[in-house]
């Protein structure tokens, strides 16, 4: 075992050989704190000396050291731990000899244990006045250089736990996540829901046009799929008479990496009975709302150099957004009836196609022969996106893109389907979900006659079994867990707000398609 810098590797492990003659456990099993570094600075952190001295406060804290200076019989050092960090003052007739050649052992990232009473120094610093020292472990790496934190990008990514000692920012984004989290639980808690948890393998890949990871499992001699998304077991449960789900869950796509893509991500994902897209809208405006007070303390939340306001969010339908985000530059914007009209889509994406060609400006290249509805999607992904900035609920999608939705009974080319965009990022999903079993069918055939490597290869005839016993009207959404953490942590890469990212050996950003399954 060997890691660089070796000079510096080599020399604390011979300083724990040294720590071991003395006597002292190289690899304790067990230490006992009665408060961390954290708590004992903002509880005591307005008692005064005087204070302190006439009731003695007793404690014992353990951490990691992050600063360390020796004064001949005595010295001074700050221990790190639960977020926080408190001065200790070691002095040798007070700790013993043994106790003193400990700390003359030790070095910067070192874990210890030390119990014994709270004073002010001369300048007023909150410390510890160390009766006796504990070993617990030896840093044999040393931590960044000057304490001023791990500035390498790639490095912080894939050593997330040094990371985490040097960045209090990075510890600060991922406790934050953590309350988004419990923030979710309890709002789908108090109104009834109830947690559940669906396959992470699937026999068959569906729920959302994604290329799956494969894996093989040997006993059943079967490929089995990393699930995409857990729509059609969910709604499965909806159909057992679980009328309102969800699930906290991880999927998994085998496609881009990119500031706003990990391989594997987490949703939340949720399905309520007798509702419909309407009724979710509605129930996102005051959840949005109601998380950001929660979660930064007011509804408008800076995000790079935007204010973006939770409390007020705008509606468009796709083909609203197209037309008011259509460039100026480009000629007279399309009308939501001329984008409707047999034919329309295509002819107004031809005609902004034909001013970005000159113009350098982002070009709807399509695949194949699309329908007005893929038209549609191709022309608002292309040149409206992006602009949707300030929170914004897009809804009325073309059913052509959204095969598990419900049509809207007075056009059956769209159907009740909405996504939320925030800051240019797809947040959330949601529809009134497909219930005719046999209109599924159809879809689900359809979908996988046009081919490709992000459909399904063979139709899940136990879903539309499913409903065939009567799935209720229904609505569901699912919301991207990692961008909505980044938009409350004014975070600007995926990475940022996952522990451990998906790493490529060098850094490449790719477009990834849509997909019209629940989530982002």
């Amino acid at each position: 075992m060997q890691f660089e810098p070796k000079d510096q590797f080599e020399q604390r492990q011979r300083k724990l050989e040294k720590i071991v003659q003395a006597g002292h456990p190289a690899f304790p099993h067990e230490f006992r704190w009665s408060a961390t570094p954290a708590e004992l600075a903002a509880k005591y952190a307005q008692t005064t000396a005087a204070e302190l001295e006439a009731n003695k406060v007793d404690a014992t804290i353990a951490g990691r050291i992050v600063s360390y200076r020796l004064m001949g019989k005595a010295g001074f050092a700050h221990v790190q731990g639960g977020g926080g960090r408190l001065q200790i003052y070691v002095r040798k007739d007070v700790v013993g000899e043994r106790g003193f050649e400990l700390f003359h052992l030790l070095d910067l990232g070192d874990l210890i244990g030390a119990r014994g009473h709270l004073f002010r120094t001369k300048t007023g610093e909150l410390s510890l006045w160390v009766e006796e020292l504990t070993f617990l472990s030896k840093a044999l790496l040393p931590l960044p250089e000057k304490w001023h934190g791990l500035t390498d990008v790639e490095l912080r990514y894939r050593q997330r736990y040094v990371d985490l000692i040097a960045n209090e920012e990075s510890r600060r984004v991922f406790l934050t996540r953590a309350k988004i989290v419990q923030e979710l639980r309890r709002f789908f808690d108090d109104r009834g829901y109830i947690e559940v948890e669906t396959p992470m393998m699937h026999a068959i890949p569906g729920s959302a046009a994604a290329r799956p990871f494969v894996t093989h499992h040997n006993t059943l001699d079967i490929d089995l799929y990393l699930r995409i998304a857990p729509e059609l077991y969910l709604k499965r449960l909806v159909v057992g008479g679980l009328d309102r789900v969800y699930e906290i869950n991880r999927n998994f796509r085998n496609e881009g990496i990119s500031t706003q893509h990990n391989p594997e991500f987490t949703m939340l994902e949720f399905y309520e009975a007798y509702s419909n897209y309407q009724d979710l809208m509605k129930m996102n405006e005051r959840m949005l709302a109601q998380l950001a007070t929660k979660i930064t303390g007011s509804t408008v939340v800076k995000y790079g150099e935007l204010a973006l306001d939770f409390g007020r969010i705008e509606r468009l339908s796709m083909r609203e957004a197209i037309c008011k985000y259509w460039p100026a530059a480009a000629g007279v914007a399309p009308t939501v009836e001329e984008l409707a009209a047999a034919g329309g889509a295509k002819a107004v994406t031809e005609r902004y196609n034909a001013w970005a060609k000159s113009a350098h400006a982002p070009y709807a290249a399509a695949k194949g022969t699309l329908s007005d509805g893929e038209w549609t999607g191709l022309l608002f992904e292309t040149m409206a996106e992006n602009k949707l900035l300030q929170p914004t609920i897009l809804y009325d999608f073309p059913t052509d893109i959204s095969p598990l939705s419900k049509q809207k009974p007075d056009d059956p080319s769209l159907t009740e389907r909405f996504e939320v965009y925030i800051a240019g990022m797809e947040i959330a999903n949601g529809f009134s979900e497909l219930n005719d079993p046999s209109e599924q069918e159809r879809r689900f055939l359809a979908q996988i006659a046009r081919g490709g490597d992000e459909v399904p290869k063979q139709l899940d005839l136990d879903y539309v079994r499913a409903l065939c016993y009567g799935l209720p009207p229904t609505a569901g959404e699912g919301i991207g867990i990692d961008r909505l953490t980044m938009l409350l942590t004014d975070s600007h890469s995926i990475r940022d707000v996952i522990l451990f990212p998906q790493l490529r050996p060098e850094a490449q950003q790719e477009a990834e398609p849509k997909s019209e399954g629940h989530g982002a």
